[in-house]
């Protein structure tokens, strides 16, 4: 079983950045062969997907940030990152990563992004 944790959120204003990452840990434990994904659930709704990325590299988004998000994979660390440009108000919501496609690893904590003015 791996651990996750997420870190980067924060506020930030509309139109801003914000750059997330993920650290899954575990004894042996490597990302290699894993389809990783980002989540987020924002207040009384339930958690959507949001961005995949295959252990070959290829990614896929959700419509509403296509365009604005960027999901890449650092295997050597086994980190798991998302870059967030152009956010809006409605990107407001705790984020989190895990795998896609196989049974999910314990959920981490996640990491807050609330985008205000």
């Amino acid at each position: 079983q791996a651990q996750l944790v997420e870190s980067g959120g924060g506020l930030v204003q509309p139109g801003g950045s914000l750059r997330l990452s993920c650290a899954v840990s575990g004894s042996g434990f490597s990302i290699y062969n894993l389809a990783l994904a980002w989540y987020r659930q924002a207040p009384g709704k339930a958690r959507e997907l949001v961005a995949v990325i295959y252990s070959g590299g290829t990614t896929d988004y959700t419509n509403s940030v296509k365009g604005r998000f960027t999901i890449s994979r650092d295997n050597a660390k086994n980190t798991v990152y998302l870059e967030m440009d152009s956010l809006k108000p409605e990107d407001t919501a705790v984020y989190y990563c895990n795998t896609f496609a196989r049974p999910p690893f314990e959920w981490g904590q996640g990491t807050q992004v609330t985008v205000s003015s």
